[in-house]
């Protein structure tokens, strides 16, 4: 039983279906088709403004073309420490950048605040010698298991604003932030500021479908160009978009994350019961960071389950992250199996 990665789970069989209905017939290549327009129209319906949208095939690729449109080579983005821009994606914000730097700034529980970002960007000389900053990246649900609540976002948005930088919003788990909120797209977006997202759902339930939106319209000059560049624009873009329209369609987008975040509840309330129990952050969203006794850890790996030591591959940090079809029973045999080495 796999708790090491949301990436680990399938597809939905709604995703499935949808991409077999989308081989039945002939269909113009490169985004050319009504499937695609309809999931273009339908997200900015989703969230309530005329955005530009690009659909990519890897979140990798969604984040590294957003930065590229918001930062010269000798610029820099604002960062978390621990964001996948910065540990997960082999350089390529840099590379499509044409050599722009990443920024870290410090964190409360996996997020960065208003003023750490007035920190970082007091930190910097804005001489020649030093990358000049130009936008931030923020992550929402966070790498910590964290969510950014609205005012957090919106006061850090404002200060990005105030110092003349544009905001990029990782969402890989978007929907894991959103449903874990209760609120709209539009309000935990650009309501709040937010100016590019990477609109993720590969991690939700799709093979391989992420979205590039883009509320500031004007950021999406020439990206078409940097898309096809990049590789991302797919000759049989309909199979992406195939993806998209069952994700978003009847909700299953928010139904998948709403189950994920409650398994995670549920395996939160299973575990802290437990002597010498430790969470590194509150679970807002399905993954989480926990110490548990080591002799705890080496009986769950030994009874099966699979999970990720972190940072040392011998120390009992662990993290767990539950998916869209995670079983209740499966959560609920780790527990017990965790409470029987205890």
């Amino acid at each position: 039983m796999n708790f090491c990665s949301d990436n680990a789970a399938g597809a939905s069989p709604a995703i499935m279906e949808s991409l077999l209905k989308a081989n039945e017939d002939l269909a113009m290549p490169y985004g050319n088709d009504p499937l695609t327009l309809s999931v273009h129209k339908h997200i900015c319906d989703i969230f309530e403004c005329d955005a530009e949208v690009f659909l990519v095939a890897t979140g990798t690729a969604a984040n590294a073309l957003s930065l590229s449109v918001m930062t010269p080579p000798w610029g820099g983005i604002f960062c978390h420490k621990d964001a996948h821009i910065e540990v997960d994606e082999c350089g390529a914000p840099e590379f499509f950048s044409g050599g722009a730097k990443l920024i870290h700034l410090d964190d409360k529980q996996g997020k960065i605040t208003a003023s750490g970002l007035q920190a970082g960007w007091d930190g910097i000389e804005k001489t020649v010698h030093q990358v000049q900053p130009s936008g931030l990246s923020i992550t929402q649900a966070t790498e910590a298991g964290t969510v950014y609540k609205l005012d957090e976002i919106s006061d850090i948005c404002n200060t990005a604003r105030e110092l003349g930088l544009h905001v990029h919003m990782d969402g890989a788990r978007f929907a894991n932030g959103l449903t874990s909120l209760g609120c709209s797209p539009a309000d935990m977006t650009w309501k709040a500021g937010v100016e590019v997202l990477s609109f993720g759902a590969s991690k939700n339930g799709c093979l391989a479908a992420e979205a590039v939106v883009f509320f500031n319209r004007d950021l999406a000059d020439g990206f078409t160009f940097r898309r096809k560049r990049a590789g991302h624009l797919l000759s049989k873009m309909r199979f992406i978009s195939a993806q998209f329209h069952a994700y978003l369609n009847n909700e299953l987008w928010l139904d998948n994350a709403r189950h994920a975040n409650a398994m995670a509840t549920r395996l939160w309330d299973g575990l802290r019961s437990i002597t010498g129990v430790e969470f590194l952050n509150p679970v807002e969203a399905n993954e989480m960071f926990v110490t548990l006794p080591a002799r705890v850890v080496d009986g769950l790996e030994a009874d099966g389950f699979q999970f990720y030591r972190w940072g040392d591959p011998q120390g009992t940090l662990i993290r767990l992250v539950t998916a869209f079809n995670t079983k209740s029973e499966d959560v609920d045999s780790f527990i017990k199996s965790a409470k029987s080495h205890s």
